[in-house]
């Protein structure tokens, strides 16, 4: 039996701590843009050094991912992708790499038209230990469809979204209720740095105080010094997507560079995140 899911993202934060590091997460699309090349694709980022992966299932609709996302998912969908294709590239992985964290993000639809209960089950079977449903808010997660019992009987984790404006009252629900991480927005720009992080802060510290599972930080984190200034915001990684699904993207006809590519990211990322 695989090590128990809530143990690999406790056991990578628990690691990383000791180490003085924070944690780099890439997020990819799962079967983008085919099933082979995204087996390949999830190996390379571990063999680079991810500390944990974030994958996301294909949606014909997906209301929060931007353009490249949404490209992603396009191709994977065109190239005959369904949610249990997803899930047995899940479990090709695990074939290598038993002990890596993963998170699948997914739309709500894709759990209620597979089953509820089935999803969560298939899940479990792969070697999925989180799954965060990015548009189902917190404050919905136990009506009508009860998602965390099904996650619960089968040893999945829910990631909950915190926003960086949130009001107290759900930071605390957040804290008390997301479990192996907390997956806090944030908005990185080119100006304005002391602006954009003046929210996350202050959230951050108040997740904390409130002793919420450990903080990844994404939403626009493209290069080694956004790494950087997530760890000096408190968070205790950052999470990776649309510049990561780019490289993909850029690289559709050569898939020697396109996986050359995402390992020199994925090293350069990394190395951001050990104390100097």
């Amino acid at each position: 039996m695989n090590m128990h899911a809530t143990a690999r993202f406790q056991q990578m934060f628990e690691t990383l701590k000791s180490r003085r590091e924070g944690a780099f997460v890439p997020f990819v699309t799962l079967c983008d843009p085919n099933f082979d090349t995204s087996v390949k694709i999830l190996k390379t980022l571990c063999a680079a050094g991810a500390d944990a992966l974030e994958l996301g299932l294909p949606f014909s609709d997906p209301c929060a991912d931007g353009v490249t996302i949404q490209a992603a998912d396009k191709r994977a969908l065109s190239s005959g992708s369904t949610t249990q294709r997803c899930f047995d590239a899940v479990a090709q992985l695990r074939q290598d790499y038993p002990d890596v964290p993963v998170s699948l993000l997914v739309y709500v639809n894709l759990v209620v038209v597979f089953g509820t209960e089935k999803f969560f089950a298939a899940a479990r079977q792969a070697g999925v230990d989180a799954v965060l449903i990015a548009d189902v808010p917190y404050c919905m997660l136990e009506q009508g469809e009860d998602f965390r019992a099904a996650a619960h009987k089968y040893g999945i984790e829910l990631v909950l979204i915190a926003p960086s404006n949130a009001p107290d009252d759900t930071l605390k629900h957040i804290a008390a209720a997301s479990e192996g991480y907390v997956y806090a927005l944030s908005r990185f720009g080119i100006t304005g740095t002391d602006n954009v992080f003046g929210r996350p802060v202050e959230t951050i510290r108040r997740l904390k105080e409130l002793h919420s599972a450990p903080l990844l930080l994404g939403f626009g984190i493209s290069t080694p010094e956004h790494v950087k200034i997530a760890l000096q915001c408190g968070a205790d990684g950052a999470i990776s997507g649309s510049a990561v699904v780019r490289i993909i993207a850029e690289n559709l006809n050569n898939e020697p560079a396109m996986l050359e590519n995402l390992m020199l990211f994925v090293r350069a990322m990394k190395a951001a995140t050990k104390a100097a």
